[in-house]
C-alpha cells in the first residue's frame, strides 16, 4: 500500500444534495418539498413534538404525582464506608476530607450496610436504626447534629 493507491472506504463519501437544478436531477422545481403547506415555505421550522396546530400529546395526558417541597435530601453513606475513617470522632468535615461525601452543605445519613470495625463517635444529621445498633455495637456513639 503507498499513497498513491489509498482510496477512501466505499460508501464514505457521498455528493451534497443540489438542490432545483433541473427536473432531470429530481430535486428540482420544488426541491424536495413537495407542494404547499408549511414544510414547503422558506424559513418553515417547527419544534419537537410539533403536531400541526393541534394540542400536542404532552398536554393531552393529565399530570399526575405530587413533589413535597419540604423533603429533605440527604447524602447517605453506608457504616460499612466509615471504616475509611481514622478519627475517634467523625463529623461532616472528617467524611468530606475522608471522600465519603462532596460537601457538607446537604445533610448526612448514615445506613446501615455493612459492618464497623473500630469505635466511632459520629456526629452527622440522621441515622437508619439499623446504623445506630451497628455503630455502638462496636463500642461508638451515634449524635443527631442539626
Amino acid at each position: 500500500m503507498d499513497l498513491h493507491n489509498l482510496k477512501p472506504a466505499k460508501g464514505s463519501k457521498k455528493n451534497r444534495k443540489r438542490l432545483g437544478h433541473g427536473s432531470g436531477s429530481g430535486l428540482g422545481k420544488t426541491s424536495g418539498k413537495g407542494h404547499k403547506g408549511q414544510l414547503s415555505r422558506s424559513g418553515s421550522k417547527h419544534r419537537k413534538g410539533f403536531e400541526g396546530g393541534q394540542m400536542p400529546l404532552h398536554r393531552r395526558l393529565p399530570k399526575f404525582g405530587f413533589t413535597n417541597i419540604f423533603r429533605k435530601e440527604y447524602q447517605v453513606i453506608n457504616v460499612a464506608g466509615l471504616d475509611r475513617c481514622d478519627a475517634g470522632e467523625i463529623t461532616g468535615e472528617t467524611l468530606v476530607a475522608a471522600g465519603l461525601v462532596k460537601s457538607t452543605r446537604k445533610p448526612i445519613k448514615i445506613l446501615g450496610i455493612g459492618n464497623v470495625e473500630k469505635a466511632f463517635t459520629v456526629k452527622v444529621a440522621a441515622f437508619s436504626g439499623a446504623a445506630v445498633v451497628k455503630i455502638e455495637a462496636a463500642g461508638g456513639k451515634a449524635e443527631v447534629v442539626k
